[in-house]
């Protein structure tokens, strides 16, 4: 069957076509129904798969995510045990609001201990406060050689407790040394101290929100 004979053939009497013709309207026929089935039908099962499959995927991925949690449970552990000890040492080295005198009066002996002499000597009126510790600033003025500064600094430095000086301004008077500074002492809060600060800090968060 040729060209010319294909287009002879009448639509409206299919019945009488040859064979090959009939089978080839047939397989047309049966692709557009299998297409419109796809896009009417099948296309949301597709899409549906297709969301399945990305869920499977994030699945697999947190699955391996605690997996290796798991596995490295126990490391997590000891190294969190290492921390916390590790923060009680240095929390050890602040003192309690009982112990903030005598560290006061430490400070105050290790200048007097190196024959300098204190212009001034003040604490702050209010401490700074912070999530776990409170900063006390004190201002401090003496006066003396470089020598025994420099001993005075290092004695500092050699606390038992956490002592900086910041701030520092040294002037030279004939050979007489003024040194200024703000030495910085710490202590840690106790529990209801804590509580109040995590309770302002929820409350200023709060209001950051309004």
């Amino acid at each position: 069957m040729n060209l010319d004979d294909l287009r002879r053939l009448n639509i409206r009497d299919v019945g009488n076509w040859p064979l090959w013709p009939k089978v080839g309207v047939l397989a047309i026929l049966f692709l557009v129904i299998v297409a419109a089935g796809a896009y009417f039908d099948w296309m949301d099962q597709y899409e549906a798969l297709a969301k399945v499959e990305a869920e499977e995927q994030t699945l697999r991925e947190q699955y391996a995510e605690k997996k290796n949690k798991a596995i490295n449970y126990d490391l997590y552990r000891q190294q969190l045990a290492e921390i916390e000890l590790s923060f009680g040492a240095l929390l050890k080295q602040l003192p309690n609001k009982s112990e903030m005198d005598a560290l006061l009066t430490d400070i105050n002996q290790a200048g007097l201990g190196r024959g300098l002499a204190f212009e001034l000597f003040k604490p702050a009126a209010t401490e700074r406060m912070a999530e776990f510790y409170a900063e006390l600033p004190i201002t401090i003025k003496i006066t003396g050689n470089y020598h025994d500064m420099g001993a005075f600094a290092s004695d500092v430095a050699q606390l038992p407790r956490i002592v900086t000086l910041n701030d520092v301004a040294i002037a030279n008077d004939k050979g007489v040394l003024t040194l200024d500074a703000v030495a910085k002492t710490y202590r840690y809060l106790d529990e209801e101290e804590v509580a109040k600060q995590r309770r302002l800090a929820k409350e200023a968060k709060e209001k950051g929100k309004k």
